[in-house]
């Protein structure tokens, strides 16, 4: 069965502390196996499990300063299943 591909996009303008409660909450959806994206335009629901890819960069360009955190992980049913290991 595939699923059909979902997305999610939101992009404003936030302060400091409004940006470490938006990753506080990131990390608490983690750790329940829940994270749920929305605004006025749409919602996605994922499910975080297993072992999650992580990826972090620091860019620093005159005065543009950027960092990106990208979590990622393959659901459960995309998984392949394990093959066995034989040693002779």
């Amino acid at each position: 069965m595939r699923r059909s591909k979902e997305s999610f996009k939101h992009e404003s303008l936030q302060d400091a502390k409004s940006i470490q409660e938006i990753l506080k909450a990131v990390t608490k959806g983690i750790a329940k196996g829940k994270l749920t994206f929305s605004d006025d335009d749409g919602e996605i629901l994922m499910e975080p499990d297993g072992l999650l890819s992580l990826k972090v960069t620091a860019t620093q360009d005159d005065t543009q300063n950027r960092v990106n955190i990208r979590i990622s992980w393959q659901s459960v049913e995309k998984r392949k299943p394990k093959k066995a290991l034989s040693v002779g």
